[in-house]
């Protein structure tokens, strides 16, 4: 009888076992699905762009270099106009990224000064 006892609480071990086996392979592969889902590259550049677009920092310093960029080539159009001359090219190359250079570093108080600007000429078209 002991013999029996003993075959019983070894089935059913081994049939708690298998249970935690398949509930651990399923686990597993769950798991390999969400990890190779993460890896495909569509998954990889969205998760870039949610990144970026969600932080602060990174926004801020995406427009600051646009405003210094867009600034910059703005400046050299209006100054220099259109170049034929490829020495005049170089020049006016580097001096747009100078500028942009410059504008980008101290955008947030070029920003305030425009926003600033934009007010009193909205507010003397007003009166």
């Amino acid at each position: 009888m002991k013999n029996r006892n003993e075959t019983e609480a070894l089935n059913e071990l081994i049939i708690a076992e298998e249970l935690k086996y398949t509930n651990d392979l399923e686990q597993l592969k769950d798991q390999f699905y969400v990890a190779y889902e993460s890896m495909r590259p569509i998954n990889l550049v969205k998760n870039l762009f949610h990144e970026v677009t969600a932080s602060p920092e990174i926004k801020r310093d995406l427009v600051s270099n646009a405003i210094g960029l867009g600034t910059g080539f703005l400046t050299k159009t209006l100054l220099l106009g259109t170049l034929h001359n490829p020495v005049k090219k170089v020049f006016g190359t580097v001096f747009e990224f100078a500028v942009a250079n410059l504008v980008s570093k101290h955008s947030d108080g070029i920003k305030l000064i425009g926003g600033n600007l934009l007010k009193h000429f909205f507010k003397k078209s007003k009166n």
